[in-house]
């Protein structure tokens, strides 16, 4: 059972750019934190110097994620004093599809009455009853947008027809809980790119590792590198110098994937990563298969996986997890690289005693 709208949504905010270009919160319910506010002016796009209007936005900060909507004014009488506004919605879950079109129906409202209250009354009847309703703004109904059609919106054969083999690198990288840094100049392609990847690793369905929009700014960055593996997101291109981000960096607008020394080793790839990327290109070049089909076979593979590690642990004390019994791993003479992935991939699970 999904949960209500009322334990999802956190509050919603508005912001607004006047005559003179300045960009301000003006209002906000039931409220966000200076230190939320402050990210979110950032994030918004209309504090940007280079002026490019994304109308949509979304991403996570300590475990908060917001969505935001953007819009130039144009014959509203109602606010004649602004030249864009931004609506920020922050709630528990990820779902983008789902706030793009609730915020986008928050400003269908205030483009007409120009007042805050009417957004919360909507705002309200989506916490309290999960649906707004009006004729000419349109209606939302949230239990339209469940959790799995978020998870399967991104298309994992796009990525593959950039990548090919290579996808395997990011495979291998999300089983292992590495931390992954992508790069691209227009943040709608990041966006669409970072948000497909945990279907990779379908069997964990945890979306949590995304931080799909990342400024190289000290809190934002203090607060990505305590995520143990994570997927991020970046428009700057001096990420690239920071290796302390990350283990594997991905240049989306290059088309290349570089791996880090320091995960080398334990990102060897062998006869079985072959083996995976075979069975990923393939899947995604067939015509007949949707994303979803491909993101099932590459599932399959990875619970055969899951499944000869199963069979290498062993239970020591009867309430613990399981953990690996090395000398069963070392006695099934797998090539090098696949017992160094199993061992990695048993440490990325907890399963190595301590």
């Amino acid at each position: 059972m999904a949960e209500p709208e009322a334990q999802l949504l956190r509050a919603v905010g508005l912001i607004e750019k006047d005559t003179n270009g300045d960009a301000l919160w003006v209002w906000c319910y039931p409220s966000v934190t200076a230190e939320l506010r402050t990210l979110l002016l950032r994030k918004c796009c209309l504090t940007d110097e280079n002026k490019l209007l994304h109308t949509f936005v979304f991403g996570q900060y300590k475990r908060s994620w917001f969505y935001i909507t953007t819009v130039e004014v144009q014959d509203s009488p109602a606010l004649n004093k602004v030249t864009h506004f931004s609506i920020v919605l922050t709630a528990k879950d990820f779902n983008p599809e789902k706030y793009a079109a609730f915020t986008r129906i928050l400003c269908r409202i205030y483009l007409k009455h120009g007042s805050p209250v009417k957004m919360m009354e909507s705002y309200i009847a989506v916490l309290t009853k999960g649906i707004c309703q009006s004729e000419e703004n349109g209606s939302f109904l949230s239990k339209d947008f469940d959790a799995r059609k978020a998870y399967l919106a991104g298309s994992i054969k796009d990525i593959v027809s950039q990548f090919g083999m290579e996808t395997v690198i990011l495979y291998t990288a999300l089983m292992l809980k590495k931390r992954i840094v992508v790069y691209h100049p227009r943040i709608e392609a990041i966006q669409e790119f970072t948000r497909t990847l945990p279907a990779l690793v379908w069997h964990r369905q945890d979306w949590s590792i995304l931080h799909s929009y990342v400024h190289l700014n000290e809190e934002e960055l203090e607060a990505l590198k305590a995520c143990t593996g994570y997927i991020a997101g970046f428009t700057d291109s001096e990420v690239s110098s920071r290796s302390d981000l990350y283990d594997v960096y991905v240049n989306l607008a290059d088309s290349e994937i570089t791996v880090s020394p320091v995960v080398k080793e334990a990102m060897t790839m062998g006869k079985l990563h072959k083996e995976i990327g075979q069975l990923i290109v393939q899947s995604a070049e067939d015509p007949d298969k949707s994303d979803s089909q491909v993101i099932k076979d590459i599932s399959l593979k990875t619970k055969e996986i899951l499944a000869t590690l199963a069979s290498l642990t062993e239970v020591s004390d009867g309430n613990e997890k399981p953990t690996l019994n090395a000398e069963a791993l070392k006695q099934k003479r797998f090539p090098p690289a696949t017992e160094n992935f199993l061992f990695h991939l048993a440490a990325a699970e907890q399963m190595l005693k301590i």
